[in-house]
């Protein structure tokens, strides 16, 4: 151990704690607050945190002398409980932190109290929660107070000792929240046992439990008068406990995650159980027992005479002795015994005046030394503080295992040693004993250790392991018939381990030397896949092709990874390969562009192949033109050139008639250049497709020709196509005519008879006159008579309904010149109090401002107005006003040009508004008339109220935009100077 700093100290605190109240009996401290016991029945309260002191005689009232035998404080320091002997009997009372005196706890009244454990993870300033109290008769009570009800909720009875009444010492307790209650573990000791008390749901429902099974607990020979339990608290959680009993210390370990069980099927928490003899502790035969414990993390410190001993806890080794100040008054009378304080992490101990302190000094920082000597690696790893104290556990792991020649394992720990043992220390050791696999473990190990940064090193190291894998394959495929035998599942796995580095280093190793150490060593699939494990896809694919294997090849360009040109770049020996696997990768490939790939496909298209045999090229341009719709005429071109040249012209036909661009906005109805697929098909004698192209380039005479040496049923098909240009329709079906009119074969008249069947199937569009001059001048006109009766017949009644059409156009005439005349009589009735939809005024108003001549003449004496069919009538002055107005301003500019022209015309051309209109003055307008005519149409067309003018009055505000500024000047603004004036009530 580390002497030059002592782990623990101790220090004088409080030199008269008692005050003169007495001797000091007991104590507690919890959260810097220290309570003490009397000889004088005083508690005394020092709370260091606070910085201050109080005193409370509990002996008031009571006959004798009175004593204080025990003082409990819970870990925050603000309950407290302790308990007054005398020649009265025994009393527990209860005091808070807050209380100006103490309150008796009646219930257990006549009881002394031995033990308290309270519920540190649910204990709070206000309220104790479940407590335990442990009496010297044997019994468990619970308890609770809550500190506003100035007196205890409850204390009930929980278990009573029967079997070996003794009194209980010290209690512990911990707690814990489940999906089903809160687990209760509760650890109580006797002078001679250790018990344990488990269970879910009420304390009162755990002890009651134990009427029906067995109590375990843990007796140990030998009685101590002073027996106490501990636990050490981290985090407000039990770490482990130490009992101090009769035989030695009794510890362990808590373990409230893991559950081991009883046999019955009870739970224990303890683990990893020892007793330290007290015989550790002195020089002497006889053992001394010490008077008092307290546990911190890694050490019991024991009060064995007026010393504390420091044992590590581990170890079982006494480290430190300390002294306590010799010039304490009380000192030499002993000191009486130590307490901690959880809370704040401090020890004390008492002598009958005096509070000494033992504080610790990082009292872990050599633990992983004592753990080390103790061979537990892993623990003294958990416990180094820095990296040369781990090199140092590392170092002596691996130093044992090469001892025993366990050289894979002693090479994982050298690769964990950074410091202490350089690089070359390690690998000479290696090499010195020939073990090479020892060594490519160490190099691997190294390889995981080393930081990121260190790139030039990494590289060096993996270049080496690679070598050395590679030095191991090679020397087990030398290896005798039997032996490759018996190490070929060697051979697999370390060739599965070699693969498996490549594939974690392929980052940091040089790719060059890589690939020539493989080459080398000829590995040719190791090559392959760190090839494709640093992404050369093409030294990947090439291996393949040269070896046949198209799928792995296929499988390789269909990465996300590679680049789409090496599709381009290996399609033509693909398809050579194997034209199926390849056109079906071809066709799953997004982005792949067809046109890049018609080399490779002229290529197999220039090779034979069976009749039945599915031609792979033609599958694809199929697919990546009715499915991907393509339209590069390439594709297209090439794919038309295929079903040219097949024996079946169906497909062909199929393709010509397919409109591939139809949908697309201003797009071709197909992408292959029709020139080409024309010269094409008349290179292979294509004719129908010859024909259909004929046709498509509007080349319909020249189709009709070709369709009548192939089928003249395909030219009359030809021929019908033609339907916005008469007259070229008609020229097509008299080369049908005359080419069926010279072909036929069979007599005079049955070749008459087949002609004027063939006028039938032309729809009218042929008459018997245009296919006369087809047959010879020598024909008999009664041939003919039947179908020129028919033309004649159809003439006449054609005259016939054109002299009908005439009838009703002059019908027609006659009805619009009476509507004329109709409409010229209309007028309406009016009441002569009638106002003016405006200006509210009366209609028929004498004289006035109203008495206008703007291009308007006045009735009599009255001014001119309009009155609507709905019954609303206007002045025409006020009309104008408001329908430039409601309309926008291209018609209100609109209107008012009519009326200032109407105005200038002057009053020369006046005439009577109202007068009557007969058909001659409709043919007669005059100029005002007409500028009249189109401001009525402007004004008048429709009722300003009943129209749809009115209906766009909705959508306007109620306030214009150039009503703004008027709106806002009426505003209200309050003044700054009155911002801050006193409102006054003014009487109403």
């Amino acid at each position: 151990m580390d002497q030059s700093r002592q782990v623990f100290t101790v220090d004088l605190l409080e030199r008269y704690a008692s005050k003169g109240r007495g001797v000091i009996t007991c104590m507690a401290a919890g959260n810097d607050v220290i309570l003490l016991g009397t000889s004088k029945g005083w508690l005394i309260r020092h709370d260091f945190g606070a910085g201050g002191s109080s005193d409370f005689d509990l002996s008031s009232g009571r006959p004798g002398d009175q004593s204080i035998h025990r003082v409990f404080v819970d870990p925050g320091g603000s309950h407290c409980i302790a308990t007054v002997v005398g020649g009265g009997g025994a009393e527990t009372f209860y005091m808070h932190a807050k209380w100006s005196k103490p309150r008796v706890l009646g219930r257990l009244k006549g009881l002394i109290v031995n033990a308290v454990a309270w519920n540190r993870q649910l204990i709070t300033e206000a309220s104790t929660k479940e407590v335990v109290i442990g009496t010297d008769n044997g019994q468990l009570f619970e308890m609770a107070v809550d500190e506003k009800d100035k007196r205890e909720k409850y204390i009930k009875f929980l278990f009573e000792l029967k079997e070996l009444p003794e009194a209980f010492m010290a209690l512990q307790m911990e707690t814990a929240t489940l999906s089903n209650g809160t687990r209760y573990y509760v650890m109580a000791v006797t002078p001679t046992r250790l018990y344990s008390f488990t269970g879910i749901g009420l304390l009162e429902t755990v002890f009651a439990s134990y009427l029906e099974r067995v109590v375990h607990f843990m007796e140990l020979p030998g009685e101590i008068p002073n027996s106490e339990l501990h636990f050490f608290i981290k985090q407000r959680r039990a770490m482990h406990f130490a009992w101090l009993s009769g035989a030695g210390i009794y510890h362990g370990g808590l373990n409230f995650g893991a559950q081991h069980s009883y046999i019955d099927g009870d739970e224990n928490f303890v683990e990893n159980k020892a007793l330290l003899d007290y015989s550790k502790l002195s020089d002497g035969v006889d053992a001394v027992k010490p008077s008092s414990m307290a546990v911190s993390e890694f050490h019991f410190l024991l009060l064995i005479g007026n010393k504390v001993k420091v044992v590590n806890r581990i170890s079982e080794q006494i480290i430190e002795e300390l002294q306590f100040d010799q010039t304490s008054e009380s000192v030499s009378s002993g000191v009486i015994g130590l307490c901690s304080d959880a809370t704040a992490g401090l020890f004390y101990a008492y002598d009958q005046n005096s509070i000494f302190q033992v504080s610790v000094n990082d009292e872990g920082r050599d633990m992983w030394k004592v753990y080390l000597d103790m061979k537990e690696y892993a623990a003294a790893l958990a416990n180094c503080r820095d990296p040369l104290q781990r090199d140092q556990v590392y170092l002596v792991q691996a130093e044992a295992a090469f001892t025993i020649r366990d050289f894979l394992r002693a090479a994982s720990f050298y690769a964990k040693i950074n410091y202490i043992l350089s690089f070359e220390e390690v690998t000479l050791k290696f090499i010195s004993v020939g073990e090479q696999d020892a060594l490519r473990t160490f190099l691997l190990r190294k390889l995981d250790n080393l930081a990121k940064d260190d790139k030039c090193q990494i590289t060096m190291i993996s270049t080496w392991a690679t070598e050395l894998y590679l030095d191991k394959i090679n020397r087990l495929l030398l290896e005798e018939d039997n032996a490759l035998e018996k190490h070929s599942s060697e051979y697999q796995s370390i060739n599965q381990e070699f693969r498996a580095f490549l594939g974690d280093c392929k980052d940091v190793l040089d790719e060059a030397t890589t690939m020539k150490l493989l080459e080398s060593y000829g590995r040719v699939e190791e090559l392959v896949y760190f090839a494709s494990l640093k992404e050369q896809y093409e030294i990947v694919i090439h291996h393949y092709i040269q070896q046949g294997e198209t799928k792995k090849a296929l499988e390789v360009l269909q990465k996300p990874a590679v680049p789409i040109d090496l599709q381009y770049k290996f399609a033509p020996d693909l398809i050579v390969l194997d034209a199926y696997e390849t056109v079906e990768s071809w066709m799953t490939t997004k982005n792949l562009n067809p046109r890049k790939l018609i080399p490779a496909m002229m290529r197999y298209s220039s090779e034979p192949h069976a009749k039945n045999e599915t031609h792979e090229v033609i599958k694809y341009l199929e697919f990546c033109v009715h499915c991907l719709h393509n339209e590069d005429p390439g594709v297209h071109n090439l794919l038309l050139s295929l079903y040219a040249k097949q024996e079946d012209d169906d497909a062909l036909l199929r393709f010509l008639q397919c409109k591939f661009g139809k949908g697309r906005e201003n797009g071709p109805d197909f992408f292959y250049d029709p020139k080409y697929a024309l010269r094409l098909c008349l290179k292979e004698k294509r004719m129908r497709a010859c024909v259909h192209i004929y046709s498509m380039m509007s080349m319909h005479e020249e189709a009709v020709a070709l369709a009548l040496q192939v089928d003249p049923e395909l030219a009359m098909a030809e021929a019908d196509k033609v339907e916005d240009d008469e007259d070229l329709r008609k020229k097509l079906w008299l080369m049908v005519a005359k080419h069926v009119i010279e072909q036929e074969k069979g007599t005079k008249r049955e070749n008459i008879r087949k002609a004027i069947a063939f006028l039938k199937e032309t729809d009218g569009l042929l008459k018997i006159e245009d296919i006369l001059p087809f047959f010879p001048d020598f024909a008999l006109i009664d041939d003919f008579k039947e179908a020129i009766c028919s033309s004649l017949e159809d003439y006449n009644n054609q005259i016939e309904m054109l002299k009908q059409e005439m009838n009703d156009a002059t019908h027609g005439a006659d009805n619009i010149r009476n509507d004329i005349s109709a409409l010229a009589q209309r007028y309406a009735v009016i009441d002569r109090d009638e106002e003016c939809g405006v200006c509210k005024r009366k209609i028929l108003i004498v004289g006035g401002d109203y008495r206008m001549s703007r291009g308007y003449t006045s009735v009599g004496q009255m001014a001119p107005f309009y009155v609507f069919p709905c019954g609303h009538a206007f002045h025409v002055h006020c009309l104008i006003a408001h329908v430039t107005c409601s309309v926008n301003e291209t018609q209100a500019v609109t209107i008012l040009d009519l009326q200032k022209q109407l105005t200038l015309l002057g009053d020369g051309a006046r005439k009577d508004m109202n007068g009557g209109i007969t058909e001659d003055s409709i043919t007669s307008m005059t100029p005002v008339d007409k500028l009249r005519s189109q401001l009525d149409d402007a004004i008048a067309s429709e009722c300003p109220f009943c129209g749809e003018l009115m209906i766009r009055q909705i959508s306007l505000p109620f306030i214009l935009s150039e009503e703004a500024l008027q709106v806002n000047s009426w505003e209200i603004k309050p003044q700054n100077n009155l911002a801050n004036s006193r409102t006054l009530s003014l009487p109403v």
